[in-house]
């Protein structure tokens, strides 16, 4: 293996994310990783194999260094999403959600449920096991996948999340959830979620098995469950990003079995009411800066009535969806008023 560095000559915030990380029944790996050289800048790291493609990407750096949108296509793989000065992104509630649009319809029941993502800071009854990695948006509507990872061991549902270069999800069965670094293509963490109910013991209205549903916000992962103590409540915890110990958490007055999904923003957890109604309402919020939840009433579609997943891209700012297959939501974000808090 050879390592090379890559310090973008452009700002951070100038580099969109462009790779849809796909999790379904089956399941990618990245080759780059983000962090700072000891000037404090930001650089990316990339591995080859042999020192023909050392070469061949050393030339690309040259040619992207000279054409940014050659950058983009080149090395799609490091993008970094824009990060938001922490002041801003912390008082940001959602306001409204947008039609869905779909990137993908199932052909058939295969395709009932999933959960499809995009890494916002790159640096199911089955053995789900396989990982899609896509170019872009336009191969994954496609269908065409650029990597395609086997995990080592399965997971439980629609539930997980990325984060980091790593994907984090609920092992199946078990109430043990997993880090798995995609850089290196291995387990990189685990921890069994204190007390949490599993395999059908607090899942969302919908079912299966949904009782641990993992999110991220723009600071750290986060699990959505119901411990024993909470006898059904919702519980949100704040995990650590490397060794997944849970950090803080906060008990809502949500039953979990009566919303259809979960998803965070900022600091703030909300529930989608139903996962069948074409026209449903993002009906709770809870925040977790007061420790108080109220209820709410922002407009909701799912046109394809059977929703087993959403979750929110702090970098895209929009909301991921499986409504019978992938769709994304737009949505609007504002300061919070008196009546928010």
């Amino acid at each position: 293996m050879f390592c090379y560095n890559l310090h973008p000559a452009q700002p951070e915030e100038d580099w969109p994310p462009l790779i849809v990380w796909f999790l379904s029944r089956f399941l990618p790996r990245v080759s780059l990783r983000r962090s700072n050289d000891h000037t404090g800048r930001c650089q990316y790291t990339f591995t080859v194999d042999n020192p023909a493609e050392a070469s061949f990407s050393s030339r690309l750096i040259q040619e992207a260094g000279q054409n940014h949108t050659d950058m983009y296509c080149y090395y799609h793989s490091t993008a970094v999403p824009p990060r938001l000065p922490l002041s801003i992104y912390i008082l940001l509630v959602l306001v409204s959600v947008g039609e869905p649009v779909l990137h993908r319809k199932a052909d058939s029941v295969t395709g009932k449920y999933g959960v499809w993502l995009q890494d916002p800071e790159p640096p199911l009854n089955t053995a789900i096991r396989r990982l899609f990695a896509h170019e872009d948006m336009e191969q994954f509507a496609k269908g065409f996948p650029m990597k395609v990872l086997v995990l080592p061991v399965p997971v439980e549902s629609t539930g997980a999340t990325l984060y980091r270069d790593s994907l984090y999800y609920q092992r199946r069965h078990r109430r043990t959830l997993h880090r798995y670094d995609l850089a290196f293509e291995s387990l990189a963490g685990r921890l069994e979620l204190p007390h949490a109910g599993f395999h059908g013991q607090h899942p969302y209205s919908w079912g299966v098995y949904t009782d641990i549903d993992l999110a991220v916000n723009e600071q750290c992962p986060w699990a959505i469950y119901s411990p024993s103590k909470a006898k059904g409540t919702i519980v949100a915890s704040q995990l650590d990003p490397e060794s997944l110990e849970v950090k803080r958490s906060w008990e809502t007055n949500i039953r979990k079995n009566t919303v259809a999904n979960t998803f965070v923003i900022s600091g703030w957890v909300y529930t989608v009411a139903s996962y069948t109604a074409p026209d449903t309402t993002v009906n709770h919020v809870f925040d977790t800066a007061p420790g108080q939840g109220r209820g709410m009433a922002v407009p909701f579609k799912n046109h394809y009535r059977y929703n087993s997943m959403v979750d929110f891209n702090h970098a895209q700012r929009k909301l991921y969806a499986w409504d019978n297959f992938d769709s994304t939501y737009d949505v609007r974000l504002a300061k919070p008023t008196g009546n928010s808090q």
